[in-house]
């Protein structure tokens, strides 16, 4: 699994594709595994810096999930039935920060994009690494879809 960073240097123009498209509207949705084996779908804000933060409330839904079973899919908000500004999706694996230090880069990348302090009080903090990503796009009479996975290069594939 790949850090972001790691990924901005392996697919730079799709990387910032895939950023560009969540920070949009600064909303994704993140898909998790629920106890009984069925998906959960929860909004989420995430945060592309040098690492992929996923910041949530303590105990929450998702959190547990995540720290049950790291596997999460993350996908950007859909603006309109013909996805006419494209969708970005990224696959990987929710690994909690528990430590100052990471803590503290996390409160760092937040304040330089937000222009505020980070969230007070408890949190779970998630870095995410990052298997996958992907970006589907409209053409006149098809789509195309862009990929990366760990280990390869980017792929372009067509379809009508």
């Amino acid at each position: 699994m790949s850090s972001w960073s790691e990924v901005m240097v392996a697919a730079p123009a799709l990387a910032s594709t895939i950023k560009a498209r969540f920070d949009a509207y600064g909303l994704g949705l993140l898909a998790t595994i629920r106890s009984d084996g069925f998906p959960r779908i929860s909004g989420i804000e995430p945060l592309f810096a040098e690492e992929l933060w996923l910041g949530m409330m303590p105990n929450s839904r998702k959190a547990a999930d995540l720290k049950r079973d790291p596997r999460l899919c993350l996908h950007s908000a859909t603006s309109d039935k013909n996805v006419t500004a494209g969708d970005a999706k990224l696959f990987g694996r929710g690994v909690e920060v528990e430590d100052q230090k990471a803590l503290r880069r996390f409160q760092a990348d937040f304040a330089a994009q937000s222009g505020s302090g980070a969230p007070p009080g408890p949190m779970h903090l998630f870095r995410v690494e990052v298997k996958e990503i992907s970006f589907l796009s409209p053409n006149v009479d098809h789509l195309v879809i862009e990929s990366w996975r760990q280990g390869g290069k980017v792929r372009r594939v067509e379809r009508r």
